[in-house]
């Protein structure tokens, strides 16, 4: 661990046309501050400060950089402004937890078994059920919301595996209330970030408040209505989250039983985290495979030679590499959770250029990490083979990150990774696909990424 630092202060590079009390707030966009970010790493390097009403905000990109506060006996998680406020909801949830509190180590060990091979494979058969729901839905229709689609199967999914609640979003004409609920407080606390000023945000965004406020709400009664009729009913013996939980609060003796409220906070975190970032990949996914036709015809030749035109077993998912390797480079490309923040457990350094004391922290800009010269020649252009083994052999391990990094990775990554392959095989399988030729990708912010107004022509495959 660095304790003793001795290292020359350099100022970081800026944007140009800071202001006086009110700092880089020139081109600034509360809509798109991710891409914003990204394109002021091409300029302005490997880590860079952006200072907005007197808060600073040291943004890395710069593999090596990004490697140093991945370390996890010099760093730790920092929970950022953005994710403070999701904490009138999440609590101290696995999301939003700080990394001190109690109930973080609680709900880790008592949840990870649910995410060992063996839980993986009773989820399986409800995963194929769902993705069933998907394609039924698709064969109705000629055009598709991609988006919205990939957000219904996903969250779907996570509610029946996960509390063995049925959303039945493939029932509804318009999203279930959940969802706009979700997306509303998550755009809302992204909004909020930019006016870094608790008093002045409240006053900005006062009208927005009560929206969010009502947005809040109906997340809770949700929530509490699922865990009290699953509470009252006894044991489920269904051995989902909800029931790892209720059975470990009935057991006096059990040192990792959660409150109430905790649980309720838990669920809040598997909900929205185990479905809007898994959405945003398979609709990146698919975007990818509409736009090059070449790598579309050879992963769908991988499926129709490993899975036939069965229903694919456990076992079968992992085989289609090819598209592991998509899903893969997609999330490179776009990493539907694209930054995390460290913070300095004592003072350091970094790069011998930037020092931080006990408590400072800085954002790793995921899709500009993902861009780094480590990567090649065009790290922008779309090639899965960057995710072959021979490839893969030669890179440091920290220099891909989708999922986070260290003990406060994502949890449900494996859980992910099987749910968006079986999805991406399923489509291929069935349907050929293809994109309106005059889309242009463009991406919605709401703390995760997402393409937007991205629609696919579907027809069955003969």
């Amino acid at each position: 661990m660095v304790t003793d630092v001795d290292v020359a202060t350099h100022a970081l590079p800026h944007p140009r046309r800071r202001l006086p009390l009110l700092g880089d707030v020139v081109g600034v966009h509360a809509s798109t501050p991710v891409q914003d970010s990204i394109a002021l790493s091409k300029k302005l390097g490997p880590i860079f400060e952006r200072v907005i009403l007197g808060r600073q905000y040291v943004m890395v990109s710069g593999a090596d950089l990004a490697g140093e506060l991945c370390d996890e006996h010099r760093f730790v998680k920092h929970v950022s402004p953005a994710i403070v406020g999701l904490r009138s909801i999440g609590g101290d949830g696995l999301f939003t937890a700080y990394s001190d509190e109690p109930n973080w180590q609680k709900a880790h060990d008592l949840l990870r078994p649910a995410f060992t091979q063996p839980a993986m494979r009773s989820y399986h058969h409800i995963m194929v059920d769902v993705a069933a729901d998907l394609t039924a839905h698709w064969r109705a229709h000629t055009k598709v919301d991609v988006s919205a689609d990939m957000t219904k199967l996903t969250l779907d999914t996570i509610g029946r595996t996960g509390f063995s609640y049925g959303f039945d979003s493939f029932d509804r004409d318009k999203p279930h209330p959940f969802v706009d609920a979700m997306v509303g407080v998550l755009s809302h606390n992204q909004r909020r970030e930019i006016v870094p000023i608790p008093w002045l945000a409240d006053i900005v965004f006062r009208k927005a408040e009560r929206r969010n406020d009502r947005d809040k709400h109906y997340i809770a009664t949700l929530l509490d209505d699922i865990v009290r009729t699953r509470r009252d009913a006894g044991t489920s013996g269904r051995g989902d989250l909800l029931d790892i939980m209720l059975d470990a609060a009935r057991d006096a003796d059990n040192p990792n039983a959660l409150s109430e409220i905790n649980i309720r906070q838990q669920i809040v975190t598997f909900l929205i985290a185990g479905h809007e970032t898994t959405s945003g990949a398979l609709s990146f996914a698919l975007y990818y495979l509409s736009q090059h036709p070449d790598i579309l015809e050879a992963a769908r030749a991988e499926v129709d030679e490993v899975w036939g035109s069965q229903t694919p077993e456990f076992e079968q998912v992992p085989k289609l590499r090819l598209v592991r390797r998509i899903l893969d480079e997609s999330l490179r490309l776009w990493p539907t959770a694209p930054a995390f923040a460290r913070e300095a457990r004592e003072d350091t350094s970094i790069g011998g250029i930037h020092s931080m004391k006990k408590g400072d922290w800085a954002f790793v800009l995921i899709p500009g990490l993902h861009r780094d010269p480590v990567w090649g020649e065009n790290p922008d252009a779309f090639s899965p083979d960057r995710f072959l083994s021979a490839n893969v052999r030669f890179r440091p391990g920290h220099v891909y990150k989708p999922w986070g990094t260290g003990e406060r990775a994502c949890i449900g990554r494996q859980f992910a990774i099987h749910e968006a392959v079986l999805v991406l095989g399923t489509i291929l399988q069935q349907f050929d696909i293809r994109a309106d030729p005059d889309y242009r990708l463009k991406i919605e912010e709401r703390l995760t990424l997402m393409p937007k107004n991205f629609e696919l022509t579907v027809s069955v495959r003969k």
